[in-house]
């Protein structure tokens, strides 16, 4: 399938509909014609997204959302058990097959959880009526939804799961216990606005995590689609990935009890597998229990057996067996000779390094077979039999190896679809295994931008979103070899007069020689030839492009966008961004695209942080802004209360990789705090933040304002008492289009352009 976009002679649905028409969207006008990108169109474009597919792929469920349906959070709220944030879409039901649309909710709705009945014929939704959850059902074949009255007064939780039963006749979900509402909104109180406000450490859990623990509580329950019964089948405990046996008789489940505050991520959690017969009504039965250690199993299709993986074998468990096998105990290849102890004469665990190990992909559709993958390949091992072969080698890189996953296995057991992308260009798309022989197929291989793949059961249909790279991604369907391919949505027709940017990969290498990759973004009327100021955004890793509004918007003011990527060391990441964010922008200069005395740079979150970090340890750029990020690791600690824990475990495990406790190595800290190093800051900073925000509260960007403008430093603080985690970008209307005015400013006027855009905005 190649990157054009494909006609469409699909008839059109009413109303809004006429934003998704399906007509081709028209050539982009001559320059001269078209309008800047600017925030207040940011605001409406719409991301139009796939909810659910049949299991046929005949029918589809896309949402469809705008920044502006998120705009009136109340972020103070955050970490109320009982607010539902008003952040609204937009429902309609495709047909595949024909291209005809129902709109479900045409007028933006609270609405969540979206799921297809068995026979494909019904979606049930969960919908906020007068302050509460709903159940609702669609219903495709009359082309209306009506509200299920449920025959109970307990309200459905806000993190309700919804499974339908395998005979379409009922639904599972989660109910909230009586008189849990006034109890959560009561401990939520009682840390906000109480008159005296209690810690105490002799408890099991941190206050807050308390809060936590009452939101996640529910009562799970049938409820009958005929009537609204509802039945009560486990109140002890809050399932996680429930699902039905084949014939609907029993439910499996996991479980995750948090039994104290934990700083570390390793402890303070216990986790379960459970199955629970629904005709006895008996206690649920325990399937494997694995203390402190995370769970990871794979279902078969019938849920009465399960694989997973441990320390390189993989192991399965059928439901009328007393215990697991290890399916792979012939085929991970002899330890070495001199295994068996250590030094210390504990078990050599170094030993198994060089045996094969597997992990768990995928069951075969009928559970006779398993996807596994090893260090260099895929396996199909035959649970009857034992045998294992190898359908497909993988490249002798793992680091430089295209990325692979499994989107669908067909019915009849011959093809396993996977997605593919390559690590050093955009080159992504769809291939197919055919598991008799191991050839593989290339369905589709270009650089267009692909996700959500969704494969019907019988591996005929599939339905994808799709971009170009540049503009927002669109609903496809085609057949199981991707022939025949059809547009199905087109959401943004009125961004066909509008200017976006065009992007391009960028190779590198850091300070270290790591190859390193970033995101280019030309300016709106791009001129060979000409250099062009340039703004970074930075964070982390980039890669894959597609529609970014933050690009479009820096774009749309006649400069280079641009995300370089960084590698980190564990112990040291201060040093990632000064390594490899001036080496990548000089490899942009050096092709003679941007003025090396006009680049700015900014970050939102981590890449706040990152972008005062850096501007302690460089003075070339001309500018810079962080946006919600910390500048002080010390103090960030125990800065965001309804976050509990966080903090701590993104310092010494997480994001920030310290890699060590404050006390252990407490010169890291202040070494990867900006603010320690604010006189060495010679870049003018603008610094956004939120009164809100409850991952980086203001308080601490408070302390980097009060020391430059100490230190007679040149900085800018703007604080949005209505924002959230993102300053103006996560507040209302208003403040969003004020947040990126300022943004605009203050570069324009460190790169010089002050007069310039004065000039121009008094000959409008």
């Amino acid at each position: 399938m190649t990157g054009r976009r494909h006609p469409s002679t699909l008839p059109l649905a009413a109303g809004f509909a006429g934003a998704l028409a399906l007509a081709p969207a028209t050539p982009f006008p001559a320059q001269t014609q078209q309008r800047l990108f600017t925030p207040e169109i940011a605001l409406d474009v719409r991301g139009v997204g796939i909810a659910a597919v049949t299991r046929d792929g005949t029918r589809v469920a896309a949402t469809v959302r705008t920044r502006r349906d998120r705009t009136d959070v109340d972020h103070q709220r955050y970490g109320d058990p009982t607010y539902i944030s008003p952040v609204s879409t937009r429902l309609m039901v495709i047909d595949a097959r024909s291209g005809e649309r129902t709109w479900v909710h045409e007028e933006p709705a609270q609405i969540r959880g979206f799921a297809w009945s068995p026979d494909g014929e019904r979606l049930a939704y969960f919908a906020v009526e007068d302050g509460d959850h709903v159940l609702r059902i669609f219903d495709a074949t009359a082309g209306r939804a009506e509200t299920v009255a449920l025959s109970t007064n307990m309200r459905i939780a806000s993190s309700s799961p919804l499974v339908w039963a395998p005979d379409g006749q009922s639904v599972l979900l989660g109910l909230r216990p009586d008189g849990w509402a006034t109890e959560a909104r009561a401990a939520f109180v009682a840390l906000t606005e109480a008159p005296v406000i209690v810690q105490d450490s002799r408890n099991d859990f941190l206050a807050w995590d308390r809060v936590r623990n009452i939101a996640a509580r529910q009562i799970t329950a049938l409820v009958s689609l005929d009537n609204g019964s509802v039945r009560q089948i486990l109140s002890d405990a809050t399932p996680s990935g429930p699902g039905f046996s084949e014939d609907g008789s029993y439910i499996t489940y996991s479980t995750a009890t948090r039994t104290k505050t934990s700083y570390t991520r390793r402890d303070g959690t216990e986790y379960e597998l459970f199955r629970l017969d629904l005709a006895d009504g008996g206690e649920p039965e325990s399937l494997r229990d694995t203390g402190e250690e995370r769970m990871n199993v794979t279902w078969n299709d019938a849920r009465d057996a399960f694989a997973y993986a441990d320390d390189g074998s993989v192991y399965v468990r059928r439901l009328d067996e007393d215990e697991a096998v290890d399916v792979t105990a012939d085929h991970r290849g002899d330890p070495p000779a001199d295994a068996g102890t250590d030094a210390e004469g504990g078990d050599d665990t170094s030993a198994d390094s060089t045996r094969i190990r597997f992990s768990v992909q995928r069951w075969s559709p009928d559970g006779d077979a398993l996807l596994l993958s090893s260090q260099d390949a895929w396996h199909l091992l035959d649970l009857g039999s034992n045998e294992l072969r190898t359908v497909l080698q993988l490249e002798d890189d793992a680091d430089t190896r295209p990325r692979r996953q499994v989107q669908g296995w067909s019915d009849d057991g011959r093809h396993i679809h996977f997605s593919f992308s390559a690590r050093d260009r955009w080159h992504r798309g769809l291939k197919r295994l055919d598991t008799a022989t191991g050839a593989v197929a290339t369905l589709t291989l270009d650089t267009n931008l692909y996700r959500s793949w969704n494969v019907s059961d019988d591996g005929n249909t599939i339905v994808y979103t799709m971009s170009d790279g540049d503009r927002p991604d669109e609903i496809h369907v085609a057949r199981g070899d991707l022939s025949a391919p059809r547009r199905l949505t087109t959401s943004n027709p009125q961004l066909d007069d509008v200017a976006l940017t065009r992007s391009e990969l960028i190779e590198y290498l850091d300070v270290d020689g790591n190859t390193l990759y970033g995101i280019l973004y030309y300016p709106v009327g791009y001129e060979p030839g000409r250099k062009y100021p340039l703004v970074a955004e930075i964070y982390e890793q980039f890669f894959d492009n597609g529609f970014n509004e933050n690009m479009n918007l820096i774009t749309a003011q006649g400069w280079f966008g641009f995300r370089p990527s960084v590698r980190f060391e564990e112990g040291f990441p201060g040093e990632a961004w000064l390594k490899a964010v001036p080496n990548a922008i000089n490899k942009i200069i050096e092709r003679g695209l941007v003025d090396p005395d006009r680049v700015g740079v900014y970050g939102q979150s981590y890449g706040g942080y990152a972008t005062n970090l850096l501007i302690t340890q460089t003075d070339r750029f001309a500018a810079a802004a962080n946006v919600s990020g910390k500048v002080n690791i010390i103090s960030f600690l125990g800065d965001s209360p309804k976050i509990t824990t966080r903090n701590y475990a993104a310092a010494e495990v997480g994001q920030d990789r310290i890699g060590a406790t404050l006390w252990e190595q407490p010169h890291k800290y202040i070494e990867h705090s900006a603010v320690m190093f604010a006189d060495r800051i010679e870049t003018p900073l603008l610094m956004l933040s939120g009164e809100g925000d409850w991952n980086v509260p203001a308080t601490n960007q408070r302390e980097m304002y009060y020391a430059l403008r100490r230190l007679g430093k040149e900085v800018v603080w703007v604080h949005y008492t209505a924002g959230g985690h993102g300053a103006g970008r996560a507040s209302t209307a208003a403040d969003f289009a004020d947040h990126w005015q300022r943004m605009f400013e203050w570069f324009a006027e460190h790169f010089g352009e002050e007069e310039e855009r004065r000039a121009a905005t008094s000959d409008r």
